[in-house]
């Protein structure tokens, strides 16, 4: 069973897979820190300095009673919050993430497309039948072909 295992391991597919997941995961972190730090503020911005992050609705106080500045402060006092700030970064995040998978499996199909193959045959211009590209007599009509 050790061995079978160590062949299973040592696949190619298994290899690229976990490759693949380390790479994801770095990427997972990247996209994060753009959403959080690039995309958001400036919109936070616009938006009259919202802070998406820091959007939540109490739905119980906690040790201390609320209002609550952040959403560090509610999770600091026990209150139970839903956090729709952050759920609404996580949705930015996954578009973006998304957005980009799209554009790299669109890219890889299409250097995948295999070259459209010279044709092997034309079209005879007297009588209209499909001839070898080399020939130079219609073997059809017997017309002589340039």
């Amino acid at each position: 069973m050790g061995k079978e295992f160590k062949e299973f391991i040592m696949r190619g597919n298994v290899v690229d897979m976990a490759v693949g997941i380390i790479i994801g995961a770095a990427f997972v972190t990247i996209v994060k820190s753009l959403v959080d730090d690039v995309i958001m503020p400036p919109i936070g911005l616009l938006l009259g300095n919202i802070d998406f992050a820091n959007l939540f609705a109490v739905l119980k106080d906690g040790k201390v009673p609320g209002p609550y500045e952040t959403l560090a402060l509610a999770k600091t006092a026990g209150a139970v919050t839903i956090n729709y700030g952050v759920f609404i970064n996580t949705m930015i995040s996954f578009l973006v993430v998304a957005f980009c998978v799209f554009i790299l499996i669109k890219n890889v199909n299409r250097l995948r497309k295999p070259l459209p193959a010279e044709p092997d045959t034309r079209e005879c211009p007297y009588c209209l039948s499909a001839i070898p590209v080399k020939a130079t007599k219609c073997a059809h009509c017997t017309a002589e072909i340039k």
